[in-house]
């Protein structure tokens, strides 16, 4: 309920000037309308009626209305002014901020937020917000990362990023990996559809119904992908996985796979296979450098849009769903492009290594 109004006291002098704002045709519309409102509220109609009949709002309506009381008609000819442009940060605050996220800690946490740095250092949380994103400073953020002690690291670097950028002539290179242990997980309830401004809803319990382990290898040259998935993660099952490799590229290219140093790779039945089909050749990366081996971008697209999100009743439910996922990218696949050179990875693992103050 809106409680009516008091009339708004309007002399004849003042009507008249109104009354001409409205009827000329030189006022601008905005005036105008400023003089139908006060018009009318001198006549006594409610505000949420002088709103409705003018096609305003009722806070327009009593803004008008209050600006027209002191002044009077000339309340209603101009804007109220507006603030300036926000006052700009001197160098010596921008360092100071700046110098306190990169070298400092606050006592009892790991990082500072733009609230504690704001009242650390007396400003306000947005001038704090403004610097950060300026200098993209993100405290509130970590990413993970591994040095590789390989004794060989920089010739197995050179090795596979070669291959990448330089593929041999009469070759194909595939890179090969296993993403072991998938588990075909059900939700315990079906999921809450996707409504607007509702995602899609799964429970946070599941039951298990098995696993299986997905050989993988993502050819270089168009971004296809040959897959099969196996019970188990042993030499044999590599093995068979190279001999689908075989019957499914081109007989007359030598194949160079690129694989992790994984002992399934490695073992003697692997290295007897090898040596009767010659034109296989095997490069391993480093160590704790699966970020060399390409395949893991597929594997990360396949979990995200594929794996993750779905449910599924059995093992067989799940290895249809995989086999149908590589079906669909092999439709029109992408290629993964290599771009940057082993030089250039060196020098960004030495950087990192001098901000760790080791040299190993």
């Amino acid at each position: 309920m809106f409680t009516a109004a008091a009339r708004l006291a309007v002399d004849e002098k003042q009507e008249r000037q109104l009354r001409a704002l409205v009827s000329s045709g030189k006022t601008p519309q905005k005036i105008a309308l400023r003089a139908r409102i006060v018009l009318l509220a001198g006549q006594a109609v409610p505000n949420h009626a002088i709103a409705g009949r003018l096609g305003t709002s009722r806070p327009t309506v009593l803004l008008w209305r209050q600006r027209f009381e002191l002044p009077g008609v000339s309340g209603l000819l101009s804007d109220a002014s507006r603030p300036g442009r926000k006052k700009a940060i001197s160098p010596e605050i921008i360092k100071q901020v700046v110098e306190t996220t990169l070298r400092t800690k606050p006592r009892g946490a790991t990082h500072w937020s733009t609230r504690t740095l704001a009242k650390a250092l007396k400003l306000s949380r947005m001038t704090v917000q403004r610097i950060w994103r300026q200098h993209d400073l993100q405290p509130h953020r970590v990413e993970k990362f591994k040095l590789s002690r390989d004794p060989h690291f920089v010739e197995k670097l050179r090795d596979v990023v070669g291959l990448y950028l330089d593929p041999p002539d009469k070759a194909l290179v595939l890179s090969v990996d296993e993403k072991s242990q998938i588990q075909a997980l059900d939700r315990t309830a079906p999921l809450l559809p996707l409504r607007p401004g509702i995602p899609e809803r799964q429970t946070h319990d599941y039951k298990r119904h098995g696993t299986t382990n997905l050989y993988a290898a993502l050819s270089m040259l168009d971004g296809s992908v040959i897959g099969q998935c196996l019970p188990r993660h042993r030499s044999q099952e590599f093995i068979r996985f190279l001999k689908r490799i075989d019957t499914q590229t081109p007989p007359e290219l030598d194949l160079h796979l690129v694989v992790d140093n994984s002992s399934t790779h490695k073992s003697p039945p692997v290295k007897r296979w090898l040596t009767r089909h010659r034109r296989f050749h095997l490069h391993f990366t480093p160590t704790s450098s699966s970020w060399l081996n390409m395949v893991e971008a597929f594997f990360g697209q396949l979990t995200r849009k594929r794996i993750r999100r779905g449910s599924f009743q059995s093992v067989p439910e799940l290895i249809a769903a995989i086999h149908e996922a590589i079906d669909e990218h092999n439709k029109h696949p992408k290629r993964f492009v290599w771009t940057k050179d082993a030089d250039m990875i060196l020098a960004k693992i030495q950087r990192c290594k001098e901000a760790l103050g080791t040299a190993h």
